[in-house]
């Protein structure tokens, strides 16, 4: 005989909800982002497949009845180009120049702030404030008030101390451009740096001075080592940016004297040349060559996370 449990009279049964399954509970918690992800798919993707689509196609505005489908024949046209390779070897120049001399100053300029000293705090935000400056507004800076012939900064120092007048864009054009660009990306490599600076082991420093090492030593064998992931880090965001710069080219030199990097090639292919097909085969290259660069970038900055977890 089994016995059988009634609830009392007068009680009424509360009814239990079943808790949400897990892809339920994952959906309700992406469902805010869904707004933002359609607008950056509508912003960034569907441009860039209007882009890849005119890249297959020979297509010059000005004669728009007359558009053809030509294959990679606009690629194999911008690798072939003498003009486009020429831009391209500036723009690898132009990104070797700007990211390493950016490097070495930013190490410099983090290891000095590194050190405790009254205002650093001021330095601190005086070194970081060319990074702040919109970069169509630091071009213009350096071309009008540094680089002028006439009343730049430059000439006037060197007649204040007797020495020759120079006309800077046009003798060192791409050297113009190189230290604008140094200018205004030091202080973003001097913060990753500094960051890295400011994650060492103190304790193994100080055993290592304890044991008698120099600050070279300690330098070379404890600080560098450590920053080798920052440094990796630094070059390839900084070579992310310069690929693709544009404003200080156009705005120093308007791509003249040997200066016209691949970008800026793209824009007079576009707006120029009107060749939309050509443009768009070289922009789409551009975009390409960032997506490796930018890989390389994730992958350090994910083994960054994982050296900070497992020290933590």
């Amino acid at each position: 005989m089994t016995a059988t449990t009634t609830a009392p009279l007068g009680t009424a049964t509360v009814p239990t909800r079943k808790p949400p399954s897990g892809r339920l509970r994952s959906w309700a918690t992406r469902a805010p982002l869904l707004p933002a992800l359609v607008f950056m798919v509508a912003v960034t993707q569907l441009p860039f497949v209007a882009t890849l689509v005119i890249s297959f196609f020979d297509w010059n505005s000005l004669y728009p009845d007359a558009r053809s489908f030509t294959g990679l024949g606009n690629y194999s046209e911008v690798l072939t180009d003498a003009d486009l390779r020429k831009s391209v070897w500036t723009t690898i120049l132009l990104t070797v120049a700007v990211v390493l001399a950016s490097l070495v100053l930013g190490l410099l300029l983090a290891l000095l702030l590194d050190r405790r000293f009254k205002g650093r705090g001021l330095v601190r935000t005086l070194l970081i404030a060319p990074f702040l400056v919109v970069p169509v507004a630091a071009a213009l800076l350096w071309k009008h008030v540094l680089y002028n012939p006439e009343y730049g900064l430059l000439n006037g120092l060197l007649h204040y101390v007797g020495g020759p007048q120079h006309d800077w864009i046009s003798s060192t054009p791409r050297l113009a451009v190189e230290a604008s660009l140094v200018w205004q990306w030091t202080p973003f490599m001097m913060l990753i740096l500094l960051a890295g600076l400011q994650s060492r082991d103190h304790q193994q420093i100080e055993a290592a001075k304890v044991d008698g090492a120099s600050e070279w030593q300690i330098f070379r064998h404890l600080t560098l080592p450590h920053l080798r992931r920052y440094l990796e880090l630094g070059a390839l965001l900084g070579s992310i940016y310069i690929v693709q710069n544009f404003d200080a080219v156009f705005t120093i030199t308007s791509g003249g004297l040997g200066t016209a990097n691949l970008p800026y090639t793209v824009y007079q292919s576009f707006y120029q040349a009107h060749e939309n097909g050509l443009a768009s085969a070289a922009g789409v290259l551009v975009v390409i060559g960032s997506i490796i660069i930018a890989t390389f970038a994730l992958r350090v900055v994910s083994s960054l996370f994982r050296e900070e977890v497992s020290r933590a």
